[in-house]
């Protein structure tokens, strides 16, 4: 029998979308208000989700404070309060949407959980725009 498991953290980040390849026009015409040159934020919502067998010894999936610190050192600490497209590594060759975001995110994590477990990314953008990655 498998179950999941959800963490859920917030982090804020600023970024720009921009294809160094296209003119500012074509920029602006498919990013529009994300291609500002002075960048723009979101308040992020991430949600971390890890699918498994229940440990008979613990009735844990995974240890949900080991996932919470997991979190807080290889994203939020890297991300939280970031320009995205300046400050970090992942994103100085690529554009930091939401959907290149959400795939990052999971890498990162995936390295330090084991592949017993199903490992998934939901990232809200806003509200109302949100991305799911599975790997």
């Amino acid at each position: 029998m498998k179950i999941t498991v959800c963490r859920k953290e917030h982090f804020n980040a600023a970024h720009r979308l921009n294809n160094p390849a296209w003119s500012p026009e074509m920029n602006q015409r498919v990013f529009g208000k994300c291609n500002n040159p002075n960048y723009h934020g979101h308040n992020y919502s991430l949600t971390v989700k890890l699918t498994g067998s229940i440990n008979p010894d613990t009735g844990y999936v995974y240890d949900m404070k080991l996932l919470s610190d997991l979190i807080q050192t290889e994203i939020l600490a890297k991300f939280d309060h970031h320009n995205l497209n300046l400050d970090t590594e992942e994103f100085k060759n690529l554009n930091p949407t939401a959907e290149n975001i959400a795939i990052v995110i999971w890498n990162l994590l995936r390295e330090k959980i084991s592949a017993a477990y199903e490992l998934s990314v939901t990232l809200f953008e806003t509200d109302r725009n949100f991305v799911e990655y599975h790997g």
